[in-house]
């Protein structure tokens, strides 16, 4: 019988060798086509074809066993959207009892605490995380796009191209200067480049949409997304204080604010002090930051692209596909600006959306804050303090001397 079964061809063999003692190692195996020996009660096996080629390697699992092991993944975000639902709806409750601290913030520090809490902690680093993840990005690229809908072009042109080239200043200002002394003090990995991107765009938001399209690590993004929050709550204690002494009317002190302050929700918080005027001087300057983070996040993608189609063009058979220049969320914003712009929408529908936005970017954020680690930050703690402070005071310097310039 052993040479009977070293005479079979290959390609009948069974795939796994049979438990010792099971039924299938008992039943005789069938001879080959054309064995004249012995009668045995297992039928004769059809020849195979004289061509047969030798066995294929195993192919690996097909769609077949892959889509149930995508349900599960699925399932296993719903416990972190749960979490990052109950985070937000604190956040709403935090701001509602303190007016003066935005939800953002609050949603922010909230994730921070969330993953320190000893009652929580294992959940947000266990069974939550996938799903705190997905806030994290998903929701954070969703927000970006309903951002658009905040700004028209008719709204930027009626502010003066001397204020839009102000606002340009300060930007770029903010941008390369924070950049270079990230640098200079020897951050880690895309700290540098998030700090610069969340002081001198809009923050968090920013911050969250420039480590999408870079493909930043997600505890950089995190701990910067933290330390620029904070500052610009900073900003909200500070700035009120400085109008009377500095002699700032409340048109000057809303454009000082929306150029100079980081988050939208900081920014209204701020110039809200000073009355509708600075409020809604406040909000349009700040509208104009934010409609420079679709070409900033699209020189980042560009420039990312360049760098890993030169590494895959550098290895031995790497690959040719080219990434989109243009991230698909930035595309999004630019048509959400545009559509606000041809004046279609009605304000119902402007304040949904407005809403959605909030409560999106509320719980990306409070997603993003649940990845922040103390105890690793505490390693880099000083520098990347250092360089938010930094930062805050030269958008603040910059921002101010630029509204003295244009105003």
């Amino acid at each position: 019988m052993g040479r009977l079964r070293q005479s079979l061809p290959r390609q009948h063999r069974p795939a796994h060798p049979p438990a010792p003692g099971s039924a299938e190692q008992r039943q005789p195996a069938p001879p080959p086509t054309g064995f004249t020996g012995p009668a045995d009660p297992a039928p004769s096996l059809p020849a195979p074809p004289a061509s047969a080629a030798p066995p294929a390697p195993p192919a690996p699992p097909g769609p077949a066993s892959a889509g149930p092991r995508r349900r599960p993944g699925a399932a296993g975000a719903l416990p972190g959207l749960a979490l990052a639902a109950c985070g937000v709806a604190a956040a709403w409750t935090v701001h509602r009892l303190l007016p003066a601290v935005p939800m953002l913030t609050a949603a922010v520090v909230l994730g921070v605490v969330a993953a320190h809490l000893p009652g929580v902690r294992g959940l947000v680093r266990g069974a939550a995380s996938r799903g705190l993840s997905v806030a994290g990005k998903r929701l954070m690229r969703t927000g970006v796009v309903l951002l658009g809908l905040e700004l028209g072009l008719a709204d930027v042109l009626g502010l003066g191209w001397a204020t839009v080239g102000m606002v340009l200043v300060v930007v770029a200002a903010t941008f390369f200067g924070t950049l270079w002394a990230g640098r200079r003090l020897g951050l880690p990995g895309d700290q540098p480049l998030l700090v610069a991107a969340g002081s001198s765009i809009c923050g968090a938001s920013a911050i969250g949409a420039v480590g999408d399209a870079r493909g930043s690590d997600e505890r950089d993004v995190a701990a910067c997304a933290a330390l620029v929050t904070l500052c610009g709550t900073l900003a909200i204690l500070v700035l009120p204080l400085l109008q009377d002494p500095l002699g700032l009317d409340a048109v000057r002190f809303g454009r000082w604010v929306g150029a100079g302050v980081h988050d939208v929700g900081q920014v209204v918080a701020a110039a809200q002090t000073a009355g509708p005027a600075a409020l809604g001087e406040a909000v349009l300057v700040k509208l104009m930051r934010v409609a420079l983070l679709a070409p900033l996040v699209t020189a980042v993608a560009v420039t990312t692209a360049r760098g890993r189609r030169g590494d895959r063009d550098a290895r031995p058979g790497g690959g040719t596909r080219r990434p989109a220049p243009v991230p698909l969320f930035v595309a999004g914003f630019l048509a959400m600006i545009a559509l606000r712009t041809t004046g279609v929408l009605p304000d119902a529908v402007l304040g949904a959306a407005a809403t959605v936005r909030e409560l999106l970017l509320a719980a990306a954020l409070f997603g993003l804050g649940s990845a922040v680690h103390v105890p690793s930050m505490a390693r880099t703690g000083g520098r990347t303090a250092l360089l938010g402070l930094g930062s805050w005071a030269v958008v603040a310097g910059v921002s101010y001397a630029g509204v003295l310039l244009v105003t």
